[in-house]
């Protein structure tokens, strides 16, 4: 199964996602955005209304989405994008009706139960087309270390 979010920037949200068993692959790259095969240049300009993401591939009989959805909570913080350029925003990219019925009630679940409840800002879509980012950004993390974002 597929997963697609966005919580910031897309090396430490891979670096988290890439930790959890049942997770298969990860890529980075960019979503919810309106130009067609978007560079890191472009992204960073902010002309293509693309978010820094990640796509998880998964194992649902390992870890469910509802699990993927509690991490993603975990790593969110209401200022995420907001004193940040839109590329760094969060959102949750949904494949399908039940994966957007799971957001929008984890979305609730976590302005319930949070001091932040009235600023929970978090885009929930259907996924538009993904474009993985540059060969450098893939699992930058390991190649310039745990601390690089």
């Amino acid at each position: 199964m597929r997963a697609t979010f966005a919580a910031g920037c897309f090396w430490g949200v891979q670096k988290t996602f890439d930790q959890v068993p049942g997770v298969i692959s990860t890529t980075v790259g960019y979503c919810g955005g309106h130009t067609e095969s978007p560079t890191y240049e472009q992204v960073c300009h902010g002309d293509t209304g693309h978010a820094e993401s990640i796509d998880i591939i998964f194992d649902p009989q390992k870890v469910s989405y509802q699990q993927l959805l509690e991490i993603f909570w975990h790593m969110y913080h209401p200022a995420t994008g907001e004193d940040k350029k839109f590329q760094y925003r969060s959102a949750i990219f949904y494949h399908d009706a039940e994966q957007q019925q799971l957001a929008v009630e984890s979305q609730a679940e976590f302005a319930k139960q949070n001091p932040y409840a009235g600023h929970v800002n978090v885009q929930i879509a259907n996924a538009s087309p993904f474009y993985a980012a540059e060969d450098y950004h893939q699992k930058y993390y390991l190649k310039h270390g745990a601390n690089s974002c």
